[in-house]
């Protein structure tokens, strides 16, 4: 991947044996790697021994989780708030393992909508739940920095399965529970 940076910096029409970009490519090769860490990582592998039995049937949400990914488009970060809400039955996740399991999926190549809908259906298939919601908030740096160049654009998407999508009452009380520190 060093080769390819470096050849990329000339067609840039830049010197890569310049001080500041003569340990650019190893460096960009590093931060890339990490960037799309979540194609070595397997979801299920994150939650194993993670989910408990416990006796509950109330929502349970976890908000306001940094996102971090790279448009599949032009490789370029979007960032935002994820949130996670489901009804478990008999069994929940441990807390920090959904904040892992946002990362896995939004450190490869992502489509925002793509992203929502694998966050969503890991933690609905892990746990058997009766309904999951997931909510992403992003900024699209390829929009802003480029193109359409629309600096205070937010995108924002849903995934709602079970009784989240099925029930008026059980999607109106987790939108407004994400949103009730902002009144």
């Amino acid at each position: 991947m060093q080769k390819l940076i470096r050849d990329m910096l000339v067609e840039l029409g830049e010197n890569p044996d310049r001080e500041g970009l003569r340990d650019t490519p190893e460096r960009v090769d590093r931060s890339m790697r990490f960037l799309c860490s979540g194609y070595a990582q397997d979801p299920a592998a994150i939650i194993n021994e993670a989910i408990f039995n416990e006796e509950c049937n109330h929502m349970v949400i976890v908000r306001d989780i940094e996102v971090y990914s790279l448009c599949e488009h032009h490789m370029l970060p979007f960032f935002g708030r994820c949130h996670i809400g489901y009804i478990p039955k008999g069994r929940v996740f441990g807390v920090s393992k959904l904040a892992r399991l946002v990362d896995c999926f939004a450190r490869r190549l992502q489509v925002q909508e793509r992203l929502t809908q694998q966050i969503a259906r890991i933690v609905k298939d892990s746990i058997n739940a009766e309904g999951v919601g997931v909510v992403i908030e992003a900024k699209h740096l390829c929009m802003m920095m480029r193109g359409v160049e629309k600096q205070n654009s937010e995108m924002v998407t849903s995934a709602m399965l079970g009784s989240f999508h099925s029930s008026t009452a059980t999607r109106t009380e987790f939108l407004e529970l994400i949103r009730a520190r902002e009144r």
